[in-house]
């Protein structure tokens, strides 16, 4: 009982510090100095904008948003609270690590380090909440309506992924990467956001409970 009502209260905060979080990257990239649709999310976040402080604020609650996630998952569930940790890490390093004005990324672009080591970070953090998202999907012990949240945040954010990958290598940035990134984010963000709030319920659905065998196995009941 008390671990079910710790991950309860867990999945209450993460979905508390992932709508802060979106709120206020949101700001940023509204009110601030960028590009709009046609740049990266991540240059709200450059050291010229007057939003930037906002911007880390938002990537830093969006990366406790993980880590509670994490920790709101049915313990039945291997895979993806380590995938939603190390979502959680890499999220932490976008946001400490700036990039430069532009965020350019190769092969269009001439990119520092700085530039590598945050778009890296980003694209990273990105595939390991997709991933988690297939984990849960594969995962029997998650219940029936966390794998259908989960079915449906996958067959989004797949192709989405893929769309992004290949216009950042064929077409570089514009608008037709600013958008399709933005999707991308708003479909992570609306498929952890419907997680938590999943296991945040009293009596998560299709949740299981796990009870031992004499042999040291475990049978799952509704």
């Amino acid at each position: 009982m008390a671990d079910r009502t710790s991950r309860r209260v867990a999945a209450g905060s993460a979905a508390a510090c992932l709508v802060a979080g979106v709120v206020a990257v949101t700001v940023a990239l509204v009110a601030g100095p960028g590009p709009g649709p046609t740049g990266y999310v991540s240059e709200a976040g450059v050291t010229d904008s007057g939003y930037a402080g906002t911007y880390r604020i938002g990537v830093f609650a969006l990366a406790a948003a993980l880590l509670l996630l994490a920790a709101a998952l049915p313990p039945a569930v291997r895979a993806a609270p380590g995938l939603l940790g190390t979502g959680a890490v890499a999220t932490v390093l976008s946001g400490a690590v700036t990039c430069s004005t532009g965020c350019p990324l190769p092969p269009f672009e001439a990119a520092t380090v700085a530039d590598l080591v945050h778009g890296g970070a980003s694209i990273a953090a990105t595939a390991a909440v997709v991933f988690a998202m297939l984990a849960v999907l594969l995962s029997p012990a998650a219940g029936t309506a966390l794998r259908r949240v989960a079915a449906l945040g996958a067959a989004l954010a797949l192709p989405l992924s893929g769309a992004v990958g290949l216009a950042m290598l064929l077409v570089g940035r514009g608008a037709l990467v600013g958008v399709l990134e933005r999707v991308l984010l708003g479909v992570v963000a609306a498929w952890g956001l419907g997680t938590a709030l999943l296991c945040g319920c009293k009596g998560p659905h299709g949740e299981r409970s796990f009870h031992p065998r004499r042999d040291g196995s475990s049978v799952g009941r509704r």
